[in-house]
């Protein structure tokens, strides 16, 4: 590069060394600057051009702040992203199941460029992505984007669905799939298409179990349960993506759940007190195994009051749990 086109480029320079190296406890000074300037660019200026560089970059909408003193220099105040959303953006793609060890550590890479190399070493420092349970599928990534983009072009989609064999390879079903993709939602740390097909009516697929997705050249079929506003009320049905016959369903819980039933069902059902210890509640809910283990799993701290059916169901499942374990065992 000529050196003529080095200074154009000279304040672009000074800015990006900016943001990588500094932040309020460790500002730059401008000796500092023209000896990066030399050293990487082969460009020489004086203090003063360094001074009305930086005032171009303060107008431009740049917020440097200029320290005085002996131990004064400059720093980006504040950036893109804050340390604290930086540290909550790492921390989703560090415990996300559905995207790989790789990946995760890809898109950790390109997030801590966003703050200063002091900032990113002490980030660094705290990540910890090998040895957790990670997606095994390296198209996942890839597979987000194909469904937006169908979703997008009001178009289908076809792809292939496979489990995983106790041999620990992927066992494909025979039949493809052809579906309507409407949303895509993360539950219990994993990613699913929520989908509409003309075989399975509504139904939910598991991102990273999916493989050779392509956008088809038929529009969508129309679904009212998924579009709009339905969409997330009808993911919030579901307990870990298991679909069931929505039922409103009455419950009653133990004063000590109030934390867990918000947490799972927000604040939006009525929450009416029953009797000193206990609450009671209703709310739209996908009946599933899922969801009754769910249920049963507080003991007695929590009971289905209505529909029969659901209690029916609950009652079921737990004599079909307890017959495993027979007393004289």
């Amino acid at each position: 590069m000529a050196k003529s086109d080095n200074q154009k480029l000279k304040i672009l320079y000074i800015l990006d060394y900016l943001q990588k190296n500094s932040h309020e406890g460790h500002p730059v000074r401008a000796s500092e600057l023209i000896a990066m300037l030399e050293r990487n660019y082969r460009i020489q200026c004086e203090r003063k051009t360094i001074y009305s560089d930086i005032a171009a970059l303060q107008e431009y909408g740049a917020d440097i702040v200029a320290l005085p003193g002996k131990n004064g220099g400059y720093y980006i105040a504040s950036r893109n992203f804050e340390l604290p959303e930086l540290k909550l953006l790492i921390n989703a793609v560090q415990s996300s199941r559905y995207l790989t060890e790789k990946k995760s550590k890809e898109l950790i890479e390109k997030l801590c460029e966003e703050c200063s190399i002091h900032d990113a070493k002490l980030i660094r420092r705290d990540v910890l992505v090998s040895g957790r349970v990670k997606s095994m599928n390296e198209t996942i990534y890839y597979n987000v984007d194909t469904i937006q983009d169908a979703i997008a072009e009001n178009k289908q989609i076809t792809f292939r669905y496979f489990d995983w064999g106790l041999d620990g390879k992927r066992h494909y079903r025979k039949k493809s799939y052809q579906a309507s993709p409407y949303g895509l939602c993360q539950n219990n740390e994993n990613c699913y298409l929520l989908a509409f097909s003309e075989r399975y009516g509504i139904t939910s697929y598991r991102v990273d179990r999916m493989s050779d997705i392509c956008s088809t050249a038929e529009s969508r079929i129309p679904c009212k349960e998924l579009t709009g506003k339905a969409l997330n009320d009808h993911a919030n049905q579901l307990f870990q993506m298991y679909s069931g016959d929505t039922v409103a369903v009455k419950m009653r819980f133990h004063n000590s759940l109030i934390n867990v039933v918000i947490d799972r069902f927000g604040t939006e059902p009525m929450l009416i007190p029953d009797g000193p210890d206990h609450f009671v509640f209703t709310a739209n809910i996908a009946v599933s195994p899922m969801f009754l283990s769910w249920i049963i799993g507080f003991g007695n701290k929590a009971k289905i009051l209505h529909p029969a059916s659901a209690i029916a169901e609950c009652r079921q499942l737990c004599l079909d749990v307890a017959a495993q374990y027979p007393s004289n065992e």
